[in-house]
């Protein structure tokens, strides 16, 4: 486990930038792929680590950069300990290989690893060019390290975090499923067919796989599932190059819609027509529409979850366990105002809002037996507790109405990807719903109004002075600063907004909520100007 003269030997062949400090940050280490071979040697040393402190259990390691540029890649552990974050730093960090020993040396002795014990990581990539490489630099901190590995090559990010899960729970009475690309598959088309009950859909849903790995998995996916022709959903897939990697989230993909606010332009989406967009690692999906009048609907992560919440309360309620379950929702500051109020208004399920970052909102959601939660983004699954699943395992139905909605909760049970957001089961979890309350787009999106917003990103010199408070809705340094907010707000009726440092580049996104759209530019454009000016 500890050979220093391998470990030295290997490193040196991946010396860090000098002039570059790297922050694990919420989606792991992402920047310009000719900067990451020293980063990912290291985050194979540490995961190794890890899977030894876990007595052998699976660490997984996907190389992504998500909704980056072809040029950038990043690599992040699966479900890492916050105090596993600040090692990853530390050894990234260390500026020459003994350094990066004597750092190693102390993870070892402050979480009392023991060196004989096993070590099991397993790791996948997505589709960009500078992929290859890292996994190679990655294999080669794992064998000097003496650590069982598996290359599970080309998957999205859900799909390895499904296959670690079920590699942990194997054999337990936790087993999540067959532990691999087949398995997933095969659970997911499985549980849709039993989530749907036989109800029709109400024509195609358009999917833009941003040109990324999403496009041949969810192409994979279809072979698992009924034909239109045999009453099935027709699925019309979109952007799926992944030959041309200049091509990856170009004018696509889901972040591409939710920041531009406009379908892409070779969606070709007619009127009414269900459209979605997945990200680069296919974790994220946002829904959207064209109207009558041509106007750009977006069907966005806060919606996913309202409805999502609305349709799982109902069930709970109709199987005769509305009393027994009790379903929450955990939002951002990013959450629409709107959202929250129909939650809590409309629906009378309790919110919860977290600092942004999957760990935040996972955390809180397996506070209730049912957690739903998505961040605006499109990231986001549904937590069913142990206890939840026992009860709906257990339950006797006193009805044939209570049968078919225990039947329908039990298959979604299986259908969600509940190790993290996943933009494949999410879609065929939308297209369950949708089916099952009848709805077109149209419908969905009449369930509340949003309040006009504007996102707003702003580069600074040094993000780290910018630290929030309140799951992140405050900033209490640089001093000074959130009062200016506060007094820019006040000014807007039905004002909002939020200033929150970038957790993978030196920005800071401002947020802006108001009555009206052309406030809401204004008071984003009145924060932005006091974060640049704290900034510079």
């Amino acid at each position: 486990m500890f050979d220093k003269d391998r470990i030295k030997a290997a490193s040196v062949k991946f010396p860090k930038p000098t002039d570059r400090n790297f922050q694990y940050g919420t989606a792991g280490f992402r920047l310009k792929a000719t900067l990451l071979d020293s980063v990912v040697f290291r985050v194979g040393l540490l995961a190794s680590l890890r899977s030894r402190k876990l007595n052998g259990q699976t660490v997984g390691i996907m190389i992504t950069a998500s909704h980056n540029p072809p040029e950038d890649n990043g690599v992040k552990l699966v479900d890492p300990l916050e105090s596993w974050e600040a090692y990853a730093t530390i050894l990234a960090n260390a500026t020459s290989d003994q350094q990066l020993l004597e750092n190693y040396a102390k993870i070892v002795a402050e979480c009392h690893i023991r060196s004989d014990a096993e070590a099991k990581v397993i790791f996948a990539r997505d589709t960009r060019p500078s992929g290859a490489h890292l996994v190679s630099i990655l294999a080669e901190a794992l064998k000097v390290t003496e650590t069982d590995y598996a290359d599970y090559k080309l998957l999205t990010t859900p799909q390895l975090h499904y296959i670690t899960r079920c590699l942990n729970t194997e054999g337990t009475p936790y087993e999540y499923g067959e532990p691999n690309e087949q398995g997933y598959y095969a659970k997911v088309a499985t549980s849709f067919k039993a989530a749907m009950q036989g109800r029709p859909f109400f024509g195609p849903v358009t999917v833009d796989c941003a040109n990324g790995i999403g496009g041949p998995k969810l192409r994979e996916l279809t072979k698992h599932l009924p034909s239109a022709s045999e009453g099935g959903l027709e699925i019309i897939i979109v952007n799926e190059d992944v030959v041309n990697p200049d091509r990856l989230n170009y004018q696509c993909g889901a972040d591409f819609v939710k920041t531009n606010q406009r379908a892409p332009p070779s969606s070709h989406a007619t009127t009414l027509t269900r459209c979605a967009s997945l990200d680069g690692d296919a974790d994220r999906i946002v829904y959207y529409f064209n109207d009558f009048d041509g106007t750009f609907r977006l069907l966005d992560g806060d919606r996913i979850a309202t409805l999502a919440a609305s349709f799982i309360g109902d069930l709970a309620h109709n199987a005769g366990l509305g009393k027994k379950l009790k379903v929450g929702v955990v939002q951002t500051a990013y959450a629409n105002g709107a959202s929250t109020a129909y939650v809590t208004q409309d629906l009378r399920l309790p919110v919860v809002c977290t600092a942004t970052g999957v760990k935040h909102l996972h955390h809180a959601a397996t506070k209730f037996d049912i957690g739903v939660y998505f961040e605006a983004n499109g990231h986001g699954t549904v937590v069913f507790s142990d206890l939840a699943l026992k009860r709906l395992g257990k339950y006797e139905p006193q009805s044939p109405a209570q049968s078919s909605a225990l039947e329908t909760l039990r298959a979604l049970t299986a259908l969600i990807n509940q190790t993290v957001g996943d933009a494949l089961s999410d879609l065929l979890l939308v297209e369950v719903i949708l089916a099952h309350k009848g709805w077109g787009p149209k419908e969905w999106n009449s369930t509340y109004t949003d309040l006009p917003n504007r996102l707003v990103r702003v580069e600074v010199a040094d993000r780290s002075i910018f630290k929030a408070v309140d799951a992140e809705r405050k900033l209490e340094s640089p001093p000074g600063v959130q009062a200016q907010i506060d007094a820019a707000v006040g000014k807007f009726k039905g004002g909002r907004s939020f200033a929150r440092a970038s957790g993978t580049e030196d920005a800071v996104r401002v947020y802006a909520e108001a009555a009206t759209r052309s406030e809401a530019e204004d008071l984003a454009q009145k924060v932005a100007a006091i974060v640049r000016h704290a900034g510079e």
